[in-house]
């Protein structure tokens, strides 16, 4: 396998990670003002995600980092096409990153503003990420702005379905009731955007809508987008039957699917009008990379998951 294919599935398997760990930092972000009842609820929520959510975002640093390094054309033409709201995102990390260092440290007034900071923040940069990689994919106002729902939402529910998991009490069982409500209005939004994403991941924007021709021309992506409308169904089924530990796992994997079936396009053009190999690095570069993500990432990998191991058990209020 050519090291340019190696470091697209690795850049990836980065952003999927993000995808899945930073949904559930900003599902439970999002939700911080709906499903807490009282201050020591909303402690209670943001304790599940206390321990991690610094950790998540370095899935987001590596991943732009590794872009920058592989493939420095898509790189800056992702940034340059996607300026404002690339910074409209930075802007929500920032104050969503502040607010949670900051809340346990001010005054019961400074506290709301903090909680307020962390609300906007998750959602603003939750919508965002849907909003600039739908458009980046399709090229239409109409699918950046399905993206950002559908991501909005996406990650509520995969937040929700975490709370849910990760506590225990009166906001275990609310926040059962908040992923079934919010699983009314993901589904119908998953059904526009997974099949739409589908045809213009296998065939581009301007390829067939749907039908033998559209499956024939890369089957993957609508393999990938089905799956993962199948883990959404799942996801809603196991949250009725609470079964919080399967449910998550569900919705973990309609997040992964999604980011597999966007990928699959990415790869046929990262940005239109240029092609993989063009935005890559020397095969110099490339290699280098290689040893260094071969010496550094099993220690990365390993250190998350003993962080995920030790906070494993629920958060009481």
């Amino acid at each position: 396998m050519e090291l340019t294919t190696v470091w697209f599935l690795a850049i990836a398997v980065l952003w999927t990670g993000y995808f899945v760990l930073e949904g559930f930092d900003f599902g439970v972000g999002a939700l911080l003002g709906v499903l807490p009842r009282g201050r020591a609820e909303r402690g209670q929520a943001l304790e599940t995600i206390g321990p991690v959510w610094d950790g998540n975002e370095v899935w987001l640093i590596t991943a732009v980092g590794a872009m920058f390094a592989a493939f420095p054309a898509w790189y800056a033409g992702l940034l340059s096409s996607f300026y404002l709201p690339l910074v409209a995102v930075l802007a929500g990390l920032i104050v969503r990153g502040v607010a949670l260092e900051w809340r346990g440290k001010v005054t019961a007034r400074e506290r709301r503003l903090c909680d307020a900071g962390i609300m906007a923040g998750s959602a603003l940069t939750a919508s965002l990420w849907g909003v600039i990689f739908g458009h980046l994919v399709s090229g239409t106002v109409t699918a950046a702005l399905l993206g950002g729902a559908f991501s909005l939402s996406l990650a509520v529910l995969h937040g929700a379905v975490f709370l849910g998991l990760k506590t225990a009490g009166p906001l275990r069982a609310r926040a059962r009731g908040v992923a079934l409500a919010v699983s009314a209005g993901v589904l119908p939004v998953a059904a526009l955007v997974l099949p739409a994403l589908a045809r213009a991941a296998s065939t581009g924007p301007g390829g067939p809508a749907a039908g033998a021709a559209a499956w024939a021309a890369n089957p993957l992506p609508w393999a990938t987008a089905l799956g993962a409308m199948v883990a959404l169904a799942a996801a809603v089924a196991l949250v009725w039957r609470r079964r919080e530990g399967w449910a998550f796992t569900a919705t973990a994997a309609a997040i992964a699917l999604t980011s597999a079936t966007l990928f699959a396009g990415l790869w046929r053009a990262p940005l239109p009008g240029l092609t993989l190999a063009e935005a890559a690095s020397g095969p110099y570069t490339l290699g280098v990379l290689t040893w260094i993500a071969l010496v550094a990432l099993p220690f990365v990998l390993a250190y998350q998951g003993w962080t995920y191991w030790v906070f494993r058990r629920r958060v009481t209020a």
